[in-house]
């Protein structure tokens, strides 16, 4: 107990340490205004490492058999077939909405639906109504209803369809990676992100790229792994106490369907790009990154010299950071991993790294609350007023046209309080995964706490790299 005290504390040294250099600045997605809090920024970081710190005790001491590995689910109601054709529906119709609205309404991004609906409702809100309602995401996705319909009727025809070819073992959910990687990438590096016509196209060839895999590969075969947005929220569902088990709703204890992740080809890279991804966001947004002697502006200047416009320099400077900070998760969790191996060399590192990568969701979580929760309270009102003139051409539709965003509903220090209870309620969700999978990985229940120590640093190392760029100057 006294040498795993003593590397706890070394832990919450290194937390410390890496927040209370850190400079008072503005909060992630450009909220205005300073945090006027009762306690220095400082006092933050200790208190984040010590609640990991505790909750690394209580779970060696209290936690002495797995209890989230086999869970038995209830059943409490199931759909009619009538109302998952009319999600069906539904989805179909906001898509088509969003791709005229890109197309026919104005390019400036404030008044046109389409930005807005992408960019908070989809990105972010999806994922939240993801961890409260389960993997409903399935039931209004557009591409889904589109090839299912597709198929109905062809088969109400009396026409045969091919046998859908086997889904190669060695992809995985390697297509997803690359989906996340590039929406990420039109987010935080491509100049032309706002422009509503551009994104209507990206929509659309994004739709008939899902079209065509499903058509190979078999609907669901590749929404289960090749279909990116379908599996990034599937993997934020899989924290719910609720799980659809297709048009049936069964309860199960939280975090409950993490464990139950399969680890196939490319779930590791996955869950290192969506918190990579989701670190370069607040990274790119802080004086380190962007400051008058940061990085991407000598990177920038780098890149113009070899003869690049000032845009295409930037985006290739963007770019960089945003496969760097990719890079620098995975090496992150690769360490840990390494460390756990030091306790027995029962396992090699990618043995323990399929086993233990279902502790990095709530993680992703919590970067994502941390990092968009500022967005979507703020400009997630605008679709108030975006549904009544979506076009932005002066229509009035439901009569809100004329409402505003309230940026008094919370103020900075409110939703600094937010961002650090979600990577701290994050980070200690994590702990508790990979501690109840460690009971089950090693025989004696102190090898499973002592390889722990290396997860406690891992969670450490997270919760010091998100308080670092939630601290960065705008």
């Amino acid at each position: 107990m006294n040498r795993r005290l003593t590397l706890a504390v070394a832990g919450a040294w290194l937390a410390t340490m890496a927040t209370t250099i850190l400079p008072d600045a503005a909060l992630a997605h450009g909220l205005v205004g300073r945090q006027d809090l009762p306690i220095p920024r400082w006092l933050f970081a200790w208190g984040a490492a010590v609640v990991l710190v505790a909750s690394f005790v209580g779970l060696g001491v209290l936690w002495t058999k797995p209890r989230l590995q086999k869970v038995q689910e209830r059943a409490t109601l199931r759909i009619p077939a009538a109302l998952e054709v009319f999600l069906g529906v539904v989805g179909l119709a906001v898509f088509a909405l969003v791709i005229y609205a890109g197309y026919a309404g104005t390019q400036t991004a404030t008044a046109n639906l389409t930005p807005t609906v992408i960019y908070v409702l989809f990105w972010v809100g999806v994922p939240f109504a993801s961890v409260l309602l389960g993997n409903f995401f399935p039931a209004i996705s557009p591409w889904r209803a589109i090839a299912r319909t597709t198929g109905w009727t062809l088969r109400r025809a009396g026409v045969r369809r091919p046998t859908p070819l086997a889904y190669p073992q060695w992809l995985g959910r390697w297509p997803a990676v690359l989906g996340v990687l590039a929406f990420a990438w039109v987010e935080l590096v491509y100049v032309a992100r706002d422009d509503p016509s551009r994104l209507a196209t990206m929509a659309l060839a994004y739709a008939a790229f899902q079209l065509a895999g499903s058509a190979v590969f078999g609907t669901e075969t590749w929404r289960r792994n090749a279909d990116a947005f379908s599996v990034y929220f599937w993997m934020f569902s899989l924290l719910s106490p609720l799980h659809w088990r297709g048009r049936e709703l069964c309860l199960r204890p939280p975090l409950s369907g993490a464990p139950q992740l399969v680890a196939i080809p490319g779930t590791i890279a996955l869950l290192c790009t969506m918190i990579g991804t989701t670190s370069f966001d607040g990274l790119s947004q802080g004086d380190l990154w962007t400051g008058t002697g940061g990085l991407a502006p000598h990177l920038q200047q780098r890149f113009i010299n070899l003869g690049l416009s000032a845009d295409v320099a930037l985006e290739v400077t963007f770019t960089i950071g945003l496969l760097a900070m990719v890079g620098f998760v995975a090496g992150l969790f690769r360490l840990g991993l390494m460390g756990m191996r030091s306790i027995s060399t029962r396992y090699d590192t990618a043995t323990l790294g399929r086993a233990f990568v279902h502790s990095l969701i709530p993680i992703a979580l919590a970067y994502v609350a941390a990092h968009y929760f500022s967005l979507f309270a703020y400009q997630g009102q605008a679709m108030a007023f975006l549904v009544s003139d979506p076009l932005g051409n002066g229509a009035n539709l439901f009569g809100t046209a004329s409402a505003s965003i309230n940026y008094n509903v919370i103020g900075a220090t409110g939703i600094w309080y937010v961002q650090v209870a979600a990577l701290v309620a994050g980070h200690v969700a994590g702990l508790m995964l990979a501690h109840d999978r460690a009971l089950v990985q090693y025989r004696r229940p102190r090898d499973a706490t002592r390889s722990q120590y290396w997860m406690l640093a891992v969670m450490v190392g997270f919760t010091s790299l998100g308080l670092f760029l939630l601290s960065a100057s705008a």
